[in-house]
């Protein structure tokens, strides 16, 4: 027969898990701020092998508009620019022979609102991800029913489920608006 607590926190498990690569992925959506977090999927070519940028060099923050990258080797700064030219970053970088800096630009209108479209997707993505759990777990307590399981424990279990699915959809809803509100502040 089906534990109840154990499917219910299983789903749980995996509607966080949603919330989490939502999270992840609005971190890595450019929004006129700088943020180290954009430079995460930068692989740069170290003595033979492609390694992520901040294993070969400090990556920092000097202030709002700007990304500071200090490699560790200073004969990988030229890599380390291919790396950021060929990534999908969007921002040419610009060195000094020690330092390479990242001007963040100040993204227009369209743009911002085309930054809020992307993120919309995203988090449907994350929103159907949390739907097709609820769905799931619907279905194996539907099917537990016929396994002996009582069907006023089903209907507690699926409320508590509905509960679930509630809470992590206005999770996403809440990130959702943040990160808007940092996008169309200007």
């Amino acid at each position: 027969m089906i534990d109840v607590k154990q499917t219910l926190s299983a789903a749980e498990e995996r509607m966080e898990m949603a919330t989490m690569f939502l999270e992840e992925e609005l971190s890595r959506v450019r929004a006129g701020r700088a943020n180290v977090a954009i430079l995460d999927g930068v692989r740069v070519e170290s003595y033979g092998s492609k390694v992520p940028l901040n294993q070969v060099a400090n990556i920092s923050t000097p202030d709002a508009r700007t990304i500071a990258i200090k490699p560790w080797d200073k004969k990988q700064i030229r890599e380390i620019e291919k790396a950021i030219m060929d990534s999908d970053v969007g921002i040419t970088p610009e060195n000094n022979g020690e330092i390479i800096r990242l001007g963040i630009p100040q993204p227009t209108e369209e743009r911002r609102r085309d930054l809020v479209k992307q993120c919309n997707k995203i988090a449907e993505r994350a929103k159907v991800e949390v739907r097709n759990v609820r769905a799931d777990i619907k279905d194996k307590l539907k099917k537990a029913i016929k396994d002996g399981l009582s069907e006023d424990l089903e209907k507690d279990a699926e409320n508590d489920l509905q509960k679930l699915h509630d809470k992590f959809i206005k999770k996403l809803d809440d990130l959702m608006e943040a990160k808007n509100k940092e996008i169309m502040t200007v």
